[in-house]
């Protein structure tokens, strides 16, 4: 279920007025908004408002037409039809937000030599939904200050400038804390009328409908975004009667909690998912996802095979012997060991001890290229040539989000070649699990290593092993640097594999995609 839409259907029903029902006994709107006002009108002559901050206020009405006009403090009536975008219920109101609210700009000052130190919220303290107070930024500021741009409960704070469009305009209901707080120039603070909810005017202000509004009364410059105050206080809402808005807000809370755990059950079911497919994987390399068949070729006759071939070209001198050559085998203790030349290594951290008969255990460096890259010098490749960066591929997937040309990146870094069908595996930062099976050839960083294996081992197979959790803790045992842990050729080519018979392989692979086909749908339904 998509949360996120549920929130925007269940905002539009409230500020329609179709969430809760009416109550013919409900003082009407309109009342409210005289009341407000007057209070508005008293406080001018209190000194609390100057006559300017109400002069842009307004009365909108309908006509005997049935049409809306708007009258405006001078006497100027003006006909406002094309601005209402829906009905309201009966003894619902229009109102501009600039008429039952009052708003200022924060602060703009980020250190001060005489005051008192005050908690001065930033756009950093603002997350999706919350204001949170663990790390906010103290500055001191002088009585007059701290009176001017302390914040009051009930109050609703508007982001003003951002980089994102998507936050411009988001606001955020300001429930009170035991200690002074202000709020940044980056912040518009709006005071609404104590004869309405701030908590539900805030939700308001977040609908589909105020939105759109926002967007349209938006300026974008050098990078930023930004709503002014008078932009801000145009906007036409819709006003119900008092005690229709306690209906609304209570129904609203009860809405959000119902959302909130769904939210919670969602994420819970994500995770389920991506534990179901490390475990798909991991009975995978231990011969436990498909039944074996006692027809299919050993896996040992493959390797036999493989290794006479790489004799027979060391004789011709078409290759070189590694001197550091692995050998695997089982000691006294029937565990498996790993010899690179005189060194001897236990096996016992892989747990692959228990492997069906056909299956053979051997060293990734054995049955594949791994660390024999070619380079290649960006000037020598073709502007439309695919160059792959890490930024390309999702975590935990593999799947390339995007194809990405020379002449739309500008890198000037050797590139390693690759070729369709081959394993690209990012040896930076391992535990991403950025693995990749290559659909057409092109050009990666050096930080990504193209592997070709033998014709015993299937490409599928060999990147769903390498996204294994038994190959990811390998990695992270194995990965050197603390800010951009890599993992060393040397530690590659001797990890390692499981190999079973090349048709199981096939079956494997192919049982693999089924099965995180059918998780992935259920993963997209969860969004």
């Amino acid at each position: 279920m998509d949360t996120k839409a549920l929130r925007r259907k269940i905002l539009d029903l409230a500020i329609r007025g179709q969430l809760v029902p009416q109550d013919p006994a409900d003082e009407p709107a309109s009342v409210l908004l005289d009341r407000i006002r007057a209070e508005k009108q008293k406080m001018v002559k209190e000194g609390k408002l100057k006559a300017k901050d109400i002069k842009n206020d307004s009365i909108i009405f309908v006509g005997e037409d049935s049409l809306h006009y708007e009258k405006f403090a001078d006497g100027n009536v003006k006909c406002i039809e094309d601005e209402i975008p829906f009905d309201l219920p009966e003894n619902w109101a229009w109102v501009r937000l600039q008429s039952f609210c009052t708003m200022s700009n924060g602060t703009a000052k980020r250190n001060g030599a005489d005051g008192t130190h005050t908690t001065v919220l930033r756009l950093a303290d603002l997350g999706e939904d919350d204001i949170f107070y663990s790390g906010t930024r103290s500055v001191i500021l002088t009585d007059e200050e701290i009176a001017k741009y302390s914040l009051s409960d009930g109050d609703i704070l508007f982001i003003r400038v951002n980089g994102s469009k998507e936050n411009v305009g988001k606001s955020y209901f300001f429930e009170g804390q035991p200690f002074p707080v202000a709020y940044c120039d980056h912040l518009i603070r709006c005071t609404p009328s104590t004869v309405l909810h701030g908590k539900l005017l805030s939700m308001f202000m977040r609908c589909g409908y105020v939105r759109q509004l926002i967007g349209e009364r938006m300026v974008s410059a050098a990078g930023q975004n930004t709503i002014s105050q008078p932009s801000l206080g145009t906007i036409l809402l819709p006003i119900p009667p008092h005690h229709e808005q306690d209906r609304i807000l209570q129904k609203l809370t009860l809405a959000e909690s119902f959302i909130e755990q769904l939210c919670e059950a969602k994420h819970e079911l994500v995770k389920i998912t991506e534990r179901a497919k490390a475990k798909i994987l991991d009975l995978a390399i231990h011969g436990q996802l498909v039944p074996q068949d006692p027809a299919d070729e050993p896996a040992s006759v493959l390797l036999d095979r493989i290794r006479k071939e790489k004799e027979n070209l060391i004789k011709q001198g078409k290759i070189k012997r590694d001197k550091k050559e692995t050998i695997i085998f089982r000691g006294d203790d029937n565990s498996y060991y790993l010899r690179t030349g005189k060194l001897v290594e236990s096996l016992e951290d892989w747990r692959l001890d228990a492997l069906p008969e056909t299956w053979e255990l051997c060293c990734l460096g054995d049955v594949c290229d791994y660390g024999d890259c070619i380079n290649v010098d960006t000037a020598d490749i073709a502007d439309d040539a695919w160059i792959l960066d890490l930024e390309d591929i999702e975590k935990d997937t593999g799947a390339v989000i995007k194809k990405v040309t020379k002449a739309q990146r500008s890198s000037a870094s050797t590139k390693h070649r690759f070729y369709s069908g081959q394993v690209l595996y990012s040896k930076l930062r391992p535990y991403l699990n950025k693995v990749v099976l290559s659909d057409a050839d092109g050009y990666c960083t050096s930080e990504i290593i193209p592997l070709k294996f033998d014709r015993c081992v299937l490409p599928e197979y060999a990147r769903y092993y390498l996204m294994s959790p038994t190959f990811l803790a390998y990695a992270d045992r194995c990965s050197y640097g603390v800010k951009m842990p890599r993992m060393g050729t040397a530690d590659g080519k001797k990890a390692i594999i499981p190999l079973p018979p090349l048709v199981e392989q096939k079956r494997i692979a192919k049982t693999i995609e089924l099965l995180f086909s059918q998780l992935t749908r259920i993963s997209e339904a969860l969004v």
